[in-house]
C-alpha cells in the first residue's frame, strides 16, 4: 500500500521568498520538528542533481537517508527523492499566488517495505499531523518581522 500525504497552507508573504527559505536544504532543521540535520553531499546551492543526507527522527525512530533533487523551478516547484531505507519517498513543494501571499503545498509519497508496510494508515496519518505543524513553523518564522 502507497503513502500519498498532501498538505497545504496559506502563508503572507510573496512566493519567491516562501519558496526561498523552504527550498533551501540548511533551513530544513528550523522548520521541520523531527529533521535533526543535512548535509550537503555536492555543492551548494540546491540545483538538480544536488544530494543531501539528511538525519532525522519520527514516530520514534531514527532516520538516515539521502535526497536527490530531481525537478527545480525556482519559485514554483522542488521535487526531491529517495530510494533507500524502509520508506523511499518522494517529497514535492509547490508554491503560487494566493489572494494574501503563496498558497504552499507539501506532498509527501512512497511504498514503504517491511514494518512500515504494515504500518501505513498509521505512518500516513503521523505524517499528516507532522507536516501540519511543520508548515505552520515555516508560517510562523517567515511572518515574523526580523527584530
Amino acid at each position: 500500500m502507497a503513502v500519498d500525504v498532501t498538505s497545504e497552507i496559506v502563508i503572507h508573504a510573496a512566493p519567491g521568498r516562501v519558496a526561498a527559505y523552504a527550498a533551501d536544504p540548511d533551513n530544513a532543521p528550523r522548520w521541520y520538528a523531527n529533521i535533526e540535520s543535512v548535509r550537503w553531499q555536492t555543492p551548494p546551492p540546491a540545483s538538480v542533481g544536488s544530494r543531501l543526507d539528511f538525519v532525522a527522527h519520527f514516530m520514534g525512530r531514527r532516520l538516515a537517508y539521502t535526497y536527490e533533487i530531481v525537478e527545480l523551478l525556482p519559485g514554483q516547484r522542488l521535487v526531491m527523492r529517495t530510494a533507500q531505507g524502509p520508506f523511499p519517498m518522494e517529497t514535492t513543494y509547490t508554491w503560487r499566488p494566493h489572494d494574501i501571499g503563496t498558497l504552499m503545498t507539501l506532498r509527501n509519497r512512497g511504498n514503504p517495505s517491511g514494518f512500515a508496510r504494515i504500518a501505513t494508515p498509521v505512518l500516513a496519518a503521523a505524517m499528516r499531523r507532522a507536516n501540519a505543524k511543520d508548515l505552520a513553523e515555516l508560517r510562523r518564522i517567515i511572518e515574523t518581522p526580523a527584530p
